[in-house]
């Protein structure tokens, strides 16, 4: 008798954890379907102009990028190298990249490679570019940070 007592309390206890759990899993996805928001609609590609920029899921001193003046300066190994490129916008979301000077030899960007970009989606402060150059293309997510 003092079995089934014990086994009764242990399936009572574990019956609550599971809908605990079960009550937490359902409360995360609703703030997760809270919290996702749509993309801006116009993009708002003007972001692009001035700023500094990360990239998502890199730290600062792997690479960061300062655009000013038509200029798009992007830092890294630590801010010891850099590549500037001039940007040439054709309309307000599509502009080109003309690759102006760089500190590191071995990167295989060259002076005078020129990078076709175009802003396919903004989202508050984060910035999605797709980046042609040659017969490559990728995409890069980046997000403006605020300046003081």
């Amino acid at each position: 008798m003092k079995y089934i007592k014990t086994i009764s309390v242990a399936l009572l206890f574990l019956g609550v954890s599971q809908i605990n759990a079960q009550k937490k899993t359902t409360d995360t996805k609703k703030k997760e379907a809270v919290q996702q928001k749509p993309v801006d609609n116009p993009t708002k590609c003007s972001n692009i102009k001035e700023g500094t920029f990360l990239r998502v899921n890199y730290p600062k001193n792997l690479w960061y990028m300062t655009v000013k003046d038509n200029v798009q300066t992007e830092y890294y190994n630590d801010g010891k190298d850099h590549i500037k490129s001039s940007i040439v916008f054709v309309d307000d979301c599509n502009y080109k990249l003309i690759v102006l000077e760089k500190t590191e030899e071995s990167n295989p960007i060259k002076v005078g490679d020129v990078f076709s970009n175009k802003v396919i989606a903004t989202m508050d402060n984060y910035i999605k570019i797709q980046s042609k150059v040659d017969n490559n293309q990728f995409d890069l997510v980046l997000i403006k940070v605020k300046t003081k």
